[in-house]
């Protein structure tokens, strides 16, 4: 005979405070109900990196997000670079690792690195973690059915000069098919960001740049940036309130003011918002389950860049943009960041 279990004395504390926990629990999950239904079966491409790739613990707190996303009826596409990890290769090989306007110099041998720990270790690394959860991850790389494609990129100095930094590129092109045919088989693409050159060869390209460019060919509803910093702050150190929605007019006011590590990440949001994807997140990837709290909870997290009247047309049906908390200025800067 099988008999229940009996119920709890409600004068002990520790079931109160449990049935408290569970409660509290639930609500928390009631919270996420109306984001679960605008974001059920949409397509959202997260940018991994910093300190989230880095770290062991949030290594696998990243990954449990991500599995979390596809169980809930979402379609995550992670798109990574791999910085520390090209930079520790290429010390360990005797490759210098030089920089010229805050961009890798990359030659031919330097490249051939780059292409190995990118796309045959971090990439089978991404992979191996998600899988633990189910047979979820596919691995690919940007030259994979010239998924992208990029020309060679020169940069300008401060003093006018152009100058060639090698096997670097620009994005040129997208052909989704194959990460399109991987999402409606309800698989996770892991994109590496290296992209097949014109010539044949390949180049390496800025994953901000890339999860921006993947987001928009893909139709996205959201691009989400994994950083080292809270966002974007209104007149920051005299004033650290984080700016929490910002349109792309407001954004491209400021871009002359950021930093040349936050750059590339807020111009990426811009080209991703401008080429019509609603929504884009700059989150700190250092709180555990930051991706979570960005797309299932009222308030957020960091710094979201968005078109109103495209939310609107593309998101109906439920609540709508978060209130604006700071509205920013000209003198807008950000707390520095470790890429």
């Amino acid at each position: 005979m099988i008999s229940r279990a009996p119920a709890p004395d409600p004068s002990s504390g520790a079931p109160a405070g449990e049935r408290a926990r569970a409660i509290d629990k639930a609500a928390h999950l009631i919270e996420a109900l109306p984001w679960l239904s605008r974001f059920h079966g949409r397509t959202v491409v997260i940018k991994y990196g910093g300190n989230a790739m880095v770290s062991e613990e949030l290594r696998e707190r990243f990954v449990e997000s991500v599995v979390f996303l596809r169980y809930a009826g979402l379609c995550p596409v992670v798109v990574h670079g791999g910085g520390p990890q090209i930079s520790a290769q290429l010390d360990k090989a005797g490759v210098e690792s030089t920089f010229t306007a805050g961009l890798r110099v990359t030659t031919d041998e330097a490249m051939d690195i780059v292409r190995m720990v990118l796309t045959g270790q971090v990439n089978r690394e991404i992979v191996g973690l998600v899988n633990r959860h189910g047979p979820f991850a596919v691995g690919l790389s940007g030259e994979d059915a010239d998924l992208i494609t990029a020309d060679r990129k020169t940069v300008t100095t401060v003093e006018g000069e152009t100058v060639d930094i090698g096997r670097v590129g620009d994005v040129s092109g997208v052909n989704p098919g194959a990460l399109s045919a991987l999402i409606d088989d309800g698989r996770i693409p892991v994109v590496s960001s290296v992209a097949r050159a014109d010539d044949g060869g390949v180049y390496n390209v800025n994953a901000d740049t890339a999860a921006s460019a993947l987001a928009v060919a893909l139709g996205a509803s959201k691009l989400i940036m994994l950083t080292d910093v809270e966002g974007l702050f209104a007149d920051y150190p005299r004033n650290t309130e984080l700016i929490s929605r910002l349109t792309t007019d407001e954004l491209r006011s400021l871009l002359p003011s950021l930093s040349s590590g936050m750059l590339p990440k807020m111009e990426a949001c811009l080209h991703a918002v401008e080429g019509g994807v609603p929504q884009a997140h700059i989150i700190d990837g250092r709180i555990p389950h930051s991706l979570l709290l960005e797309v299932f909870t009222d308030q957020g997290v960091g710094t979201m860049v968005a078109d109103e009247e495209l939310e609107a047309a593309h998101l109906a049906g439920n609540r709508g943009p978060r209130p604006r908390r700071t509205t920013p200025t000209d003198t807008t800067h950000h707390r520095g960041e470790t890429t």
